[in-house]
């Protein structure tokens, strides 16, 4: 067994298989034509992997914040479009909903990726690296994870 900070708790392990199979279900929802069903199911197991992975408590912070209720709305509204079989229109939501609430953590993640082996290249072209700055909205020292 190793130190408790460095094991990873089973509703993490499992919260990440579950966001996992969220995207899946979403990309294969937006594959087929926008299919309500795949997208409601990818939906739901999007929500409670994020929630087993980062915890109740934090997730409902990361929601509740004030400054983010413009893409929280858009988020949630999209999910329920995607309920009453709206699928492209609660796509559309949920996409600028999730680029609203996780924006400001584009450019980290892009910094990260250049240092990658295969796609690194790709990430340190001047066309990309503009594009993840635009992201950002304020200064390098503001930027942090979103959660």
């Amino acid at each position: 067994h190793g130190s408790p900070t460095t094991m990873i708790s089973d509703n993490t392990k499992i919260g990440t298989a579950l966001l996992f199979l969220g995207c899946v279900f979403l990309f294969l929802g937006c594959l087929f034509f926008f299919d309500s069903a795949m997208l409601a199911i990818g939906d739901i197991l999007f929500l409670v992997g994020l929630t087993l992975t980062i915890g109740v408590s934090r997730t409902v912070r990361f929601f509740s914040r004030p400054d983010r209720i413009r893409g929280i709305v858009a988020f949630f509204g999209g999910v329920f479009l995607v309920m009453i079989r709206w699928p492209v229109f609660g796509m559309m939501a949920q996409v600028y909903g999730l680029i609203y609430l996780f924006g400001q953590f584009f450019p980290i993640a892009a910094e990260s990726m250049k240092d990658t082996p295969v796609i690194g290249d790709f990430f340190r072209l001047p066309q990309v690296e503009q594009f993840f700055a635009t992201f950002s909205g304020g200064g390098s020292s503001s930027r942090r994870a979103p959660v």
